[in-house]
Formats: structure tokens, C-alpha cells, sequence
């Protein structure tokens, strides 16, 4: 039997963490040897302890704390401590938000969410604003139900309503029009490089919108129990994702004459997507049960980028940092990744 000097010789030693990010209540998977050397371990993710789901010597799951504001992990066992392990842990930046799709970001790096209430609630600010210091300010008032939101070449911001089928264009100031009307139950928007709009339509149709006002029917999809959500690629193609009643659901691609094709299935309640500057693919859902966001290679190779609850959308900043939207509230992660620039 070992004695208790060389049951405390060998420190604990972290060889891996995945993913690389996360959020409050994602769940962290560090892999490495020793981690329980002297006992049950513990975990900090900056200077909060974090709950272990699993415990053991070469694996632990440790859940990512509220408040944590630094993303160094450290394993202790007994009195030996783990050297620090760099990941990237999400901020909270706004809260008392209620987004169901991507938020926005300007060219300055102001952030816009919705409160988008249940269908046909009425709430006193449909949009807001956040600024650089985070700073959430209302931006738009007496929109029912805000959905999709997309930014033009101009700057200027485009907002679905999936109560009443219009997409509304807005001003810097907040000035607010309709821009096109009748497109159903309007969910997710987004521009091409000849700022046509696209609309999604979640009963299965997805709208073109060219610049002169003019409606066609781009092409048809299952329809979506909650929303289609947009993205432009690489070569211009169109990336739609719709959760259905399914567990195993798909990423479309979409090419400029309309015809669709699985780009990826296997998500679980695919959300919000968006580009990195390399044309890497990032899709709010869950991969093998394990849910946030997972990034999709140009080999169509899946794998999970950022561990988190109830994420619907996400977008990158002018900082390289990553804009995550949950349920109720908008994180940034300083990913030191670029965001695919507007078509």
C-alpha cells in the first residue's frame, strides 16, 4: 500500500478540457491524470468552485459557475493543485432579454436583442440596444413579437414579426417602417451579397425580397415548430436550420437557383447560425446529447465549440469576440475568432 507521502508526490495534471468555451451552466470535460490522487477533487473556473457532475481520477465533468468571470481551471486533490488551464468562459452582458434567434451586432459593436414574448404578447420594448460600455437601452417600441434580425449594407436594421408577417426596416435612431408585408409566420432574415432579403417563412417556404420590393419564392422546406434561423456561406450559398419534431435534425444548404440539400444532419433543435471569417459553420444546438454551440468544418465535420443551456443564437463582434443569446440573456466570450463580413 502507498504511503501517504507518495499518495500526495504527484500533482494532479489537466491534459485536456473540451470544449474550448463555455457559458454559465455549460458543462466543462476535463481529461488528464492524477485528478483524484488524494481524494475527491475539486474544481475552480476562475475563482469559483464548480460542481463536479463526475468525479474521477482521469475524467471530470465540472459545471461552469455563475459569476465566473476568468476562464482558468484548476483541479485540486487534497493539497495538491493542477497548473492553470486557459478556456474561454462566457461574460454576461444583458439580461431581462427574451431573444428566440441571432442577436445583431453594428460596424461599431453595439449589440440588438429582442424581447420577443409568446406569440401575440405585447411587450413595452421590443428591442434593445447595447453599447459598448453594455449599456441596454430601449431601441424599438410596438413590435409585436420581433424575431429575425439582420443589419444591410448601410446599416440599416432589418426585424421580422412572426405575429403579423411583416419585416420592418429601421433607422439608426430607431425610426421604424414596414418594409415588406405578407411573408406568414416570418422568422429568421438574412442578406445576400445583392442585398436581396431572405425571409423564412416556418410553415416551409423561404422568401426572396430583391431590393426593389419584388416577392418571389426562393424554395420550400419542412416546416419548423419554432423558427427557421439564416446565414450566408461560402459561394454564396444559403444555410437554413429549423428545429422540428425530431432530435436528429439538419442544416440545409441552399444554392443561388434554389435548390436544397442536406448540408449536415444529426443536430439536436438547430437555432441560430453564423459564419468565421475562415467559412466555418456555427450552429446553435446539441451534438450527442451535449448541448451549445457546434462548429461544422468545411469537411462537414461536427464538434462542440461552446458548452451552455438554452442558447437560441449567436453572432460575432468588430472585437473577435463571440455574442451568445440564451433565453433571457446575451454572453461574450473573447474568442479571438473573426465573424464572416457582411455579403
Amino acid at each position: 500500500m502507498a504511503s501517504k507521502q507518495q499518495q500526495t508526490s504527484v500533482r494532479p495534471t489537466i491534459a485536456t478540457i473540451e470544449p474550448e468555451a463555455a457559458i454559465t451552466g455549460g458543462d466543462l470535460h476535463i481529461r488528464g491524470r492524477h485528478l483524484a490522487v488524494n481524494g475527491r477533487p475539486s474544481v475552480k473556473v476562475g475563482n469559483q468552485s464548480a460542481h463536479l457532475v463526475i468525479a474521477g481520477d482521469s475524467y471530470i465533468i465540472a459545471r461552469v459557475p455563475e459569476s465566473t468571470m476568468v476562464g482558468e481551471v484548476q483541479v485540486s486533490s487534497g493539497n495538491l493543485e493542477s497548473d492553470l488551464y486557459e478556456s474561454h468562459i462566457g461574460i454576461q452582458v444583458a439580461d431581462s432579454l427574451h431573444p428566440v434567434a441571432n442577436p445583431a451586432v453594428d460596424a461599431e459593436g453595439n449589440l440588438y436583442s429582442t424581447f420577443s414574448g409568446s406569440r401575440g404578447q405585447k411587450s413595452p420594448v421590443s428591442i434593445y440596444k447595447i453599447d459598448a460600455n453594455y449599456n441596454s437601452k430601449p431601441f424599438v417600441t410596438d413590435l409585436m413579437n420581433p424575431t429575425g434580425l439582420a443589419f444591410d449594407k448601410d446599416g440599416l436594421l432589418y426585424v421580422s414579426s412572426r405575429y403579423d408577417g411583416i419585416v420592418y426596416q429601421i433607422t439608426p435612431t430607431g425610426n421604424m417602417s414596414v418594409y415588406v408585408e405578407g411573408m406568414g409566420v416570418a422568422t429568421g432574415i438574412a442578406f445576400d451579397r445583392e442585398e436581396n432579403l431572405y425571409v423564412g417563412d416556418r410553415s416551409g417556404t423561404i422568401f426572396k425580397i430583391s431590393r426593389s420590393r419584388q416577392i418571389y419564392v426562393f424554395a420550400t422546406l419542412e416546416p419548423s415548430i419554432a423558427a427557421y434561423h439564416l446565414a450566408f456561406g461560402p459561394e454564396d450559398y444559403l444555410y437554413v436550420s429549423g428545429p422540428t419534431t425530431s432530435s436528429f435534425d439538419a442544416v440545409f444548404r441552399i444554392s443561388k437557383a434554389g435548390e436544397v440539400e442536406v448540408f449536415y444532419r444529426g443536430i439536436g433543435r438547430p437555432q441560430g447560425l453564423a459564419f468565421d471569417a475562415q467559412g466555418r459553420l456555427y450552429v446553435a444546438g446539441s451534438l450527442g446529447g451535449r448541448r451549445g454551440i457546434i462548429r461544422i468544418d468545411d469537411a462537414r465535420q461536427p464538434r462542440q465549440f461552446l458548452s451552455g443551456p438554452g442558447i437560441v443564437g449567436l453572432a460575432f463582434a468588430p472585437s473577435r469576440a463571440m455574442i451568445v443569446a440564451t433565453q433571457n440573456a446575451l454572453f461574450r466570450v473573447d474568442v479571438e475568432i473573426g465573424g464572416r463580413p457582411l455579403p
